[in-house]
C-alpha cells in the first residue's frame, strides 16, 4: 500500500462568507496541488471540503497521513463523534443537528477506502504546509 502525505486547510471570508480551501498531496517525491471554493460558506465546510477532495484525488487505497489545523475536523473522526452522530441519524450527543452531514456522508466512505492517520497542527504557526495551504484556500476564495 502506497504511504501518501497530505495537507489540508480551509478558509473563509466572513463566515459564512466567500471560502476556499488548499490541499497538497506527496507521494515519493512528487507534489501534487488542488484547490477550490463557494460563494457562501462556512469555514468548517471549507476545512471538510480540502480533506474530501483530496482523499479522492487518490486513485487507489492508501496509508495517508493527513495534516490538518481543523480540530473539527481531526477531533471528529480520532475521538469518534462523526460515527456517533451518524448513528443517531445525524443528532450529536446534546440532540441538535450534526452540522454538514452532506460532507461527513462523503467522507465516511473514503476513510474506510484508506488508512487515514489525523494529525492536527496549530494553524497560523509557520507550518510550512499548513501556510502553502492556506495561500491557496484564500487565493481561491479572494478570485471569486
Amino acid at each position: 500500500m502506497k504511504c501518501v502525505e497530505i495537507f489540508t486547510d480551509g478558509a473563509c471570508s466572513g463566515n459564512p462568507g466567500k471560502g476556499g480551501w488548499g490541499a497538497v498531496l506527496r507521494y515519493a517525491g512528487h507534489e501534487r496541488e488542488l484547490c477550490g471554493g463557494e460563494a457562501d460558506t462556512t469555514n468548517n465546510r471549507m476545512e471538510l471540503t480540502a480533506v474530501i477532495a483530496a482523499l479522492s484525488a487518490l486513485k487507489e487505497p492508501c496509508r495517508v497521513r493527513l495534516t490538518s489545523d481543523s480540530r473539527y475536523v481531526t477531533d471528529a473522526v480520532t475521538k469518534k463523534w462523526v460515527y456517533n452522530w451518524k448513528e443517531n441519524g445525524w443528532r450529536k450527543a446534546d440532540k441538535k443537528p450534526a452540522l454538514n452531514s452532506d460532507l461527513w456522508e462523503q467522507l465516511l466512505p473514503l476513510l474506510d477506502k484508506h488508512e487515514v492517520e489525523f494529525v492536527w497542527v496549530k494553524g497560523h504557526d509557520g507550518h510550512p504546509e499548513n501556510e502553502r495551504c492556506d495561500r491557496l484556500a484564500v487565493a481561491y476564495y479572494k478570485a471569486l
